[in-house]
């Protein structure tokens, strides 16, 4: 019954009337009455912000908000794998040979979140990594690897909960949201950053427009909290032994390293 009511609700809360105006609000000057709580409510660090709290025009500034340069640091190790985002480690775990994955006792496709058979193919048997962000995090999200970018596409049209509650009672949101899709070539196979939409807002701006990414380096940001999911080919990433789930971990530092496959 739960699960019935949850969905309808969705439905209902969902639509392109619901999220053009949201959008529109979060960019209007009359959401900056709202900064000053927002923060309060969320806990924001201000001490890590680029700019002061007054200095931000509406709740859209606020959300996309840089952090000063020395807010984070980058684990420099030869093979080492960042977080990509500020977030909580919502899972862990292997890609079974049919492209499924088990989230919250939920069965995703990692076919169907890829969209792309060809590019499906080299991850069966490797390792994914959820990655949930709320709204009182930092929403740009970094490269988490050194490499090149092989493709970069985008799938889905709305955006359903990603929050324990959607993961739980949504209908395959990992895999049907509005989602944009970067694969990486590195020294040691492929990695994929899949930066998945949250409710209301289908916004993932790109603004790395390069080949040659650096750890590290920004690839994009959320208007919104919501959700990066790392997928790695088979037998490249051993996860750092000290990640365990939930775990809430900041951009840069280590969460596993890349090896040569055996």
């Amino acid at each position: 019954m739960l699960q019935l009511l949850y969905r309808m609700l969705i439905e209902l809360t969902n639509g392109r009337w619901s999220s053009s105006i949201l959008q529109k609000f979060a960019r209007s000057r009359v959401s900056r009455m709202m900064v000053p709580s927002f923060a309060k409510v969320y806990h924001l660090k201000q001490e890590e912000m680029e700019k002061g709290i007054s200095e931000y025009p509406t709740l859209h500034d606020l959300f996309v908000r840089q952090l000063k340069k020395d807010a984070r640091n980058i684990h420099q190790g030869r093979n080492s794998v960042v977080s990509p985002v500020d977030a909580v480690i919502e899972d862990i775990g292997s890609i079974t040979e049919q492209s499924e994955i088990i989230v919250k006792e939920k069965v995703y496709s990692i076919e169907e979140m890829l969209g792309d058979r060809d590019v499906l193919t080299k991850y069966l048997n490797g390792t994914y990594m959820i990655l949930y962000l709320s709204p009182s995090h930092y929403h740009r999200i970094h490269s988490p690897v050194d490499g090149i970018v092989k493709k970069q596409w985008t799938l889905g049209s709305k955006s359903y909960p990603v929050n324990k509650w959607g993961l739980k009672y949504g209908v395959r949101t990992l895999a049907k949201n509005y989602r944009v899709i970067t694969e990486i070539k590195t020294k040691f196979g492929n990695v994929s950053v899949v930066k998945v939409g949250a409710m209301f807002v289908n916004s993932i701006e790109t603004t790395f427009k390069g080949e040659e990414l650096k750890k590290g380096e920004e690839m994009a940001f959320f208007t919104f909290g919501s959700t990066v999911v790392l997928l790695f080919e088979k037998e490249i990433f051993q996860v750092d032994p000290s990640i365990l789930t939930p775990k809430e971990i900041k951009m840069g530092e280590q969460i596993g390293t890349l090896r040569v496959k055996e």
